[in-house]
């Protein structure tokens, strides 16, 4: 039991960063930057953050549409869904004109709304195949991480 309580405090930075990748809103454009903070190398963060940005796309994408299905039944959430569909599917154009090219294109430019959570609920919404839309989606996260990795590492080389 020790040693795993040791792997644990070993792997904390880790630990914390992924979990934050894997956060809405946050996503890897949060958390490269955060683990760069705490003290990790540039590479390990961004690492570290894609894996996790990846890991919650799989799960997202495997989940989203029978959660929205059974909650839309529902009279308590099917208003809020509604709202939280209506929304996403403003920020949709792209990817209803071009498909999963679209989808890699909106979930790789690493600005607010554009991640893995919006391409993921939007990629549901559309019915888009989950499998090519999990390989799209994951190398749209690879390069929304190269390019918040150049430019956290450029930001935290000057200070």
């Amino acid at each position: 039991m020790d040693f795993m309580i040791e792997i644990l405090e070993e792997l904390k930075v880790e630990i914390i960063v992924m979990f934050f990748s894997m956060l809405p809103l946050i996503e890897l454009r949060g958390a490269i930057p955060l683990g760069i903070s705490l003290g990790l190398n540039p590479w390990q963060s961004a690492i570290i953050s894609i894996l996790g940005n990846i890991l919650v796309v799989f799960i997202l994408l495997n989940i989203l549409n029978p959660v929205m299905i059974h909650f839309e039944r529902t009279k308590f959430f099917s208003a809020t869904l509604g709202k939280i569909k209506e929304r996403s599917m403003k920020k949709s154009s792209v990817i209803k004109k071009y498909s999963l090219l679209g989808l890699f294109i909106f979930v790789s430019l690493p600005i607010p709304t554009t991640g893995a959570w919006t391409g993921a609920l939007i990629s549901s919404i559309l019915k888009l195949d989950v499998k090519k839309a999990f390989v799209s989606m994951s190398l749209g996260i690879v390069v929304a991480g190269i390019i918040t990795l150049t430019i956290s590492h450029s930001i935290f080389t000057i200070l």
